[in-house]
């Protein structure tokens, strides 16, 4: 086969799972065209999931078990390798992320995982293995799959991106200064780009500010609505409409109190340069 990559199936569940599934694919018969098909999936998606670029989702695997005839096995093994490694909803909510025309953001204390260097990424696994939250192989799991969804959203026609960072984003320093900066930098960067706005939630917003936890608000090519809601120990992803749009006008709301696309801009070069 032309191109073919060979899976270790030791390297990590992820590869271990998409081994499987390509194995028992090639023992039917189908390509993975023929697969996808009935799955609801393109062939080149299929490709990313049995070579370890893309990470599967609970409804990946759900149609994995219909389409190959595995019973529950393939929703199992997928339980099994995210226990403990992403919160419930979050593989779901990468998947809508990837057709997704509209991607708002809202996040408290950290970087959202768009707009993540590695390096910064790699900081926060970092203490999450040395707390013992998380084992360096899951850790590796979600630095990667910071850059996937990077990848994912840098499209031919790429979504529209609200992003509003609560204050203490930029203030909060995460590793050494030279991380902060290149990840401050990149923030910087995001906000010069065509198909974004970027603006932050200032201290002074106090009791006006509608959420208390990160939140991400999705609109599909459907226009349908979705959301996704996380603490540090549990996620929810949202798809009852009129709960998200509840969540889409607090957003607006707060959107409007927020610094504006300027003034965001400079708080964030003040930042940078308190860290030189």
């Amino acid at each position: 086969m032309v191109n073919r990559k060979d899976l270790d199936p030791e390297a990590s569940p992820q590869a271990a799972f998409g081994a499987r599934f390509r194995r028992l694919r090639e023992e039917l018969g189908l390509s993975q065209v023929d697969v996808g098909i009935p799955m609801g999936y393109s062939g080149t998606h299929i490709s990313g999931v049995e070579t370890g670029r893309k990470f599967p989702t609970l409804r990946f695997a759900r149609r994995a078990d219909a389409a190959l005839g595995t019973g529950d096995s393939f929703e199992r093994e997928w339980r099994e390798m995210n226990q403990g490694s992403l919160l419930e909803g979050f593989p779901e909510y990468v998947e809508y992320e990837e057709s997704a025309v509209e991607i708002r953001l809202y996040e408290v204390g950290v970087i959202p995982g768009l707009l993540q260097t590695p390096q910064y990424a790699a900081t926060l696994e970092a203490e999450e293995v040395r707390r013992g939250a998380a084992t360096r192989e899951q850790a590796d799991e979600r630095v990667a799959l910071v850059a996937q969804r990077q990848a994912t959203i840098m499209r031919t026609v790429p979504p529209q991106i609200f992003v509003v960072l609560d204050e203490s984003c930029i203030r909060r320093p995460m590793g050494p200064p030279s991380v902060m900066v290149a990840q401050l930098d990149r923030v910087l960067e995001f906000a010069d780009m065509p198909n974004t706005v970027l603006q932050v939630a200032p201290f002074s917003m106090g009791e006006r500010r509608p959420f208390t936890l990160p939140i991400s608000i999705l609109t599909l090519p459907s226009r349908a609505v979705v959301s996704y809601a996380q603490s540090s120990q549990r996620g929810h992803l949202e798809r009852e409409s009129t709960s998200v749009l509840r969540a889409l006008a607090a957003y607006h709301q707060l959107q409007a109190e927020s610094l504006s696309r300027a003034d965001s801009v400079a708080m964030i070069q003040e930042a940078r340069k308190g860290l030189l």
